[in-house]
């Protein structure tokens, strides 16, 4: 019932929203989650304006239904979102009340990250029991400078075609990030390689790290949730504990906004450190800067091993 309020409201708010003029001065590009938001502010420059939905502490498969977000997505002239079902629970509903033609499933202001990225971990086949799987494969590839490459890429022409005045740059721009994340990659997945294969082992809470351990040649040994989105009960939790010990792993990785208990009771019965990871960029920090950020937290604990 509380969301179908949410609903009605939206969709009156929406019907009294003004249409952003045809040729407005800038564009405004809405970005789902906040990686995506700072890669379109640095292949956007000054030439558009740029608005995260989420923040980077919201799990970004779920969203509380605001009407502030139906308002954004009624003024946006392009819509960047992670795809591959990630935000399917709370934003195709939001996008219908925003009454946005722009935004719309194959209109050139609809922008899916996913489809330039190559996707990890993708299931022959679905089924419930195996706990929250993604049809089209592991949606969180934004860990990842390689796929953040490819996306600035996509982003430079996709803005380019909305504002074909400032299409060049937006390309310039879009080229040249692309290539520092790609300088960025090699150089980290080096200095990982140096490592040990015992210093290489890692856990995780949720299998969406994937990604991140692709990048940096990292190996997944076990993983505190028994099955994606499904809890660790006790017994669970033991194998974990005999599994860390087993490899002497140094770090359990997770992301902000999954709860802690689970892993400081690891963490704490086998020595590991508990690494949490920011799942954004703070206060308008570059990608380049967030992304080294990680990784350079990560090899400091896999390091002292």
């Amino acid at each position: 019932m509380k969301f179908l309020r949410f609903v009605l409201l939206a969709a009156c708010l929406a019907t009294l929203l003004p249409a952003l003029p045809a040729h407005a001065a800038r564009l405004r590009v809405v970005a789902t989650v906040p990686t995506l938001a700072q890669l379109a502010r640095e292949v956007a420059g000054a030439d558009a304006d740029v608005e995260a939905l989420l923040a980077p502490n919201q799990d970004p498969h779920y969203a509380d239904a605001k009407p502030s977000l139906v308002i954004a997505l009624n003024r946006a002239d392009l819509l960047l979102f992670n795809g591959l079902d990630l935000e399917v629970g709370w934003l195709p509903a939001l996008v219908r009340q925003a009454r946005n033609a722009k935004l719309l499933p194959g209109a050139a202001g609809s922008f899916d990250a996913s489809r330039w990225v190559q996707k990890l971990r993708v299931p022959a086949s679905v089924d419930r029991a195996q706990g929250d799987i993604h049809p089209g494969g592991n949606p969180h590839f934004s860990w990842d400078p390689r796929a953040g490459a490819a996306v600035a890429e996509g982003l430079g022409t996709a803005l380019g075609q909305l504002d074909p005045e400032h299409a060049a740059a937006f390309r310039q721009r879009g080229a040249t990030l692309a290539q520092q994340l790609r300088a960025l990659a090699g150089q980290e997945r080096q200095k990982f390689a140096a490592l040990t294969p015992a210093q290489r082992q890692v856990a995780v809470y949720h299998d969406s790290l994937v990604y991140l351990l692709d990048w940096l040649g990292l190996q997944q040994v076990a993983t505190i949730e028994p099955r994606p989105g499904i809890p660790p009960d006790p017994a669970h939790l033991a194998r974990v504990v005999g599994q860390l010990k087993a490899a002497h792993v140094a770090a359990l990785l997770q992301e902000e906004y999954y709860p802690r208990n689970a892993s400081d009771q690891v963490a704490r019965l086998t020595g590991a450190r508990l690494v949490v990871l920011q799942a954004g960029p703070r206060d308008r920090t570059d990608y380049v800067s967030y992304v080294r950020g990680l990784a350079a937290e990560i090899y400091a604990v896999q390091s002292s091993k």
